[in-house]
């Protein structure tokens, strides 16, 4: 089984070594990393010249936001399972994309998820969130469960069949499309319970009230474009990540 991961990265040349180094010291080793770059001009290029004999496609061009450029690698992937690893991030150790290949063993399985650590941005070594998914049920999404994006692997006939970003999304396109493969292809999931990805803090969601609002407007669009419910669940979705940073876990329904 390959796993594809694709980067998409723009001005980060300070995380992106940490990124391109979790990907490689995995132990499983049929890995195709893909790295879409939006035309940095901040030494983020340079460095991934440098590793560009370690990367299946390196592809440095103009786009029009991240979900344009996760679109080109998934576009370019080859891969039997696709995943993300964003410039930001890193793997919490090396065997992750071990257990998820065995995850993907079982035929029934469409997709596998774990848990996820924010980790703070000066010092990732100190964790700041932390998610704890809990086992999926197509009920607890109405209520605003969704997996943590960056810990989500997809078999290609997902992606084919159900298609990547909707562009027209800013913010929450990744969130639209899980909503899209869960309540209206009715994939089939495998939860891994173990942090998969640290994450550092800081994203594009919440850097300022005028994002924040955005992407309560577009969280909203992506619940009743996929007939998943609409305020309830919207309000659900952000009350359930206060545990987060209470240090307990989101969990399952009976642990809410």
């Amino acid at each position: 089984m390959t796993i594809s991961v694709i980067t998409a990265v723009f001005n980060r040349a300070s995380t992106i070594g940490q990124a391109l180094a979790s990907v490689q010291a995995q132990t499983w080793h049929k890995v195709e990393h893909i790295v879409i770059d939006g035309g940095s001009i901040d030494g983020t290029l340079e460095l991934l010249e440098v590793q560009r004999h370690r990367l299946a496609v390196l592809v440095s061009e103009r786009d029009k936001g991240i979900y344009d450029a996760l679109n080109k690698g998934l576009g370019r992937a080859t891969g039997d399972v696709l995943g993300l690893m964003h410039s930001d991030d890193f793997y919490a150790d090396d065997r992750v994309l071990e257990r998820v290949a065995c995850a993907f063993a079982d035929p029934a399985v469409d997709g596998v998820y774990g848990d996820l650590d924010y980790v703070a941005k000066e010092d990732p070594s100190r964790i700041i969130r932390r998610w704890r998914s809990g086992a999926y049920e197509p009920a607890r999404l109405a209520r605003g469960w969704m997996p943590p994006h960056p810990t989500v692997y997809l078999r290609r006939s997902v992606i084919e069949q159900w298609g990547g970003f909707d562009t027209d999304f800013r913010i929450a396109a990744d969130y639209d499309a899980m909503l899209r493969y869960l309540a209206r292809g009715k994939i089939r999931l495998a939860y891994i319970p173990e942090v998969l990805v640290k994450m550092r803090v800081g994203g594009e969601s919440n850097r300022s009230l005028i994002r924040i609002l955005r992407k309560s407007r577009e969280d909203y669009a992506a619940l009743r474009r996929n007939g998943v419910g609409g305020i309830g669940a919207l309000v659900w979705k952000n009350l359930s990540k206060l545990p987060q940073f209470l240090g307990r876990p989101e969990g399952g329904a009976a642990r809410r």
